[in-house]
């Protein structure tokens, strides 16, 4: 192999994360997550040959959907001035 082909992959974030960092990366134990998948509220994996991968942006995009305790961004009403309202 030579100079330019040599890549070093410590340095490439990556794209597929086993099921003890997808758990990790979005701050649950492994066992919740599980939950999580079983529900939908996580995707599903992907499979690589033998191995199984959960692909970072889309535990991203599901992360993004989970309930908030923002009451400000959730509630419909938050932005209606009813201080003119009998």
């Amino acid at each position: 192999m030579n100079r330019t082909e040599a890549i070093n992959y410590s340095r490439i974030p990556p794209r597929g994360l086993s099921r003890v960092e997808a758990a990790g990366y979005i701050g649950v134990s492994p066992t919740t997550f599980d939950k999580l998948v079983a529900d939908g509220r996580m995707p599903a994996p992907k499979r690589i040959n033998a191995r199984t991968v959960w692909d970072i942006r889309r535990l991203d995009l599901a992360f993004d959907n989970l309930p908030s305790d923002d009451y400000e961004l959730d509630d419909p009403f938050a932005s209606v001035d009813l201080r003119g309202a009998h």
